[in-house]
């Protein structure tokens, strides 16, 4: 242990956007459970690159005992956050690829209202990233809340579109960055939207594109759409990367 400076993350400031993430670039701090978290101390070199991007004042350079910065060991930490995620041969039926009906043909349903899924599964955990139906898609990354905040979101938003959902507070954020990131680069996505919450966790998503845009080496803009508990559009912007 060496008396040092060190980030120190306020959690009750936080709001869970995730700029300090990008801002490190030693990889020192991850969204967890939606909120910003030193992941340890030897990756952390202390220089504070990351309190100028916090919109929320929630990060301070504190001086305290602390593990020495490891340089080697955070460049092996960065190397293994870039690794795919293993592969396995098995495949859960719950998982399996199913394209439900083409696009623009409607499905009879004795439904009042008919779903306009076109595929499954749609958990961004659970996809393919090959899968026929991302190719050439219009493409929206999807917050688990906000189909139940609209309640015309099938007509509104997920016709004709391809979807994958998740929860950046519950899920694991790094894992969903390397999934979007694969999707991106095997398709020629005609677009990407992002729908979340106006609740602060939820912008973790907005993150989660950014980075996966970034990873994948592509040059797409995404459109970024923020919903209210009454089920509204607020803000909508078009991020450029």
């Amino acid at each position: 242990m060496a008396l040092r400076n060190i980030v120190k993350i306020d959690e009750e400031k936080c709001n869970g956007c995730g700029q300090c993430i990008d801002a490190c670039a030693e990889g020192a701090i991850e969204l967890i459970d939606g909120k910003a978290k030193l992941v340890s101390e030897i990756y952390c070199d202390g220089l504070g690159a990351c309190i100028g991007h916090c919109p929320q004042d929630a990060i301070t350079i504190e001086q305290r005992e602390a593990e020495e910065f490891d340089e080697e060991a955070t460049k092996a930490h960065m190397a293994k956050a870039q690794k795919p995620p293993a592969q396995t041969d098995f495949i859960c039926p719950g998982m399996m690829a199913k394209q439900l009906k083409e696009k623009g043909k409607t499905v009879d349903s004795s439904a009042s209202v008919s779903s306009q899924l076109t595929h499954w599964p749609v958990q961004l955990k659970l996809v393919p990233p090959n899968a026929p139906y991302f190719d050439g898609a219009d493409l929206l990354l999807v917050a688990d809340c906000v189909p139940f905040a609209i309640g015309d979101f099938h007509n509104r938003f997920l016709k004709e579109h391809s979807v994958v959902v998740g929860c950046p507070k519950l899920d694991n954020v790094d894992f969903y960055i390397e999934k979007l990131a694969q999707i991106i680069k095997a398709n020629n996505l005609n677009s990407l939207t992002v729908l979340h919450m106006e609740v602060p966790c939820c912008f973790g998503l907005t993150h989660i594109a950014r980075k996966a845009i970034e990873a994948s080496g592509a040059n797409i803009p995404f459109e970024d759409i923020t919903i209210d508990l009454q089920g509204n559009v607020g803000k909508t912007e078009t991020i450029e990367n």
